[in-house]
């Protein structure tokens, strides 16, 4: 016996009763607890959908979906990480990592100077600027996003919404650690470190709120088949 339309329609409610938010992981557990109930009908024709259904879900044990929504969000985790270290490594091969380099020496020069210490709170202060601009602006695009398609994904959230927050977090602890003295000029060791990091910290920026952005739609439906805004 093969579940209905309407009998899988009622998964897919049952698992957002049980908070599963993002429609991937709905498809996969209702997809899984299809297949379980189809089963058991095998073995118990007259069982009802209500309770081959409440009979599979207590296979999850008592939390649920929860341990599928980890591990879901670790797996879409890992593969937005992927997206930034393969955008990250492009600006360490030719011809960008000219610009990469252009960009450390701008940097570099900047923090050799007296004013080191004004010219590190400027940047600081764009860089920061810039990044809540941008976060303002992926966030509402995907709430648009989700209105028109009434669907809600793992990976478009990361892409659009989560990856501007972790960005606002680092910049929040980086601070603390940017801190330039008057003796810093004499320190290239210091220098160097800096300009490294300033040089990382924009080229991730720029990758998590320009490039990655703007190939959504390629990596949405390279994930998910079935995506379509």
């Amino acid at each position: 016996m093969k579940l209905t339309q309407p009998q899988i329609q009622d998964l897919y409610a049952f698992t957002r009763k049980h908070f599963v938010e993002h429609y991937d992981l709905q498809t996969e557990l209702v997809d899984h607890l299809a297949n379980d109930i189809e089963a058991m009908w095998q073995d118990e024709p007259k069982l009802s959908f209500t309770d081959a259904r409440d009979s599979a879900f207590k296979k999850f044990g008592i939390f649920g979906f929860m341990e599928a929504i980890e591990q879901k969000a670790k797996a879409m985790n890992k593969r937005y990480r992927s997206y930034l270290w393969k955008e990250l490594k492009k600006w360490f091969e030719i011809p960008q990592i000219l610009a990469t380099i252009v960009l450390f020496l701008i940097f570099y020069v900047s923090f050799s100077s007296k004013i080191a210490g004004v010219l590190s709170a400027v940047f600081y202060g764009i860089i920061a600027a810039w990044t809540i601009y941008k976060n303002v602006r992926l966030n509402r695009q995907f709430i648009r996003r989700r209105k028109i398609s009434n669907k809600k994904w793992m990976l478009e959230e990361l892409i659009f919404k989560q990856a501007g927050i972790t960005s606002l977090i680092v910049l929040s602890q980086v601070h603390h650690t940017l801190v330039v003295s008057d003796e810093f000029s004499m320190n290239i060791y210091a220098i160097i470190g800096l300009s490294v990091v300033y040089t990382i910290l924009l080229l991730l920026n720029y990758i998590s709120f320009e490039l990655i952005p703007n190939k959504a739609e390629e990596l949405l439906n390279e994930t998910y088949p079935e995506f379509s805004l």
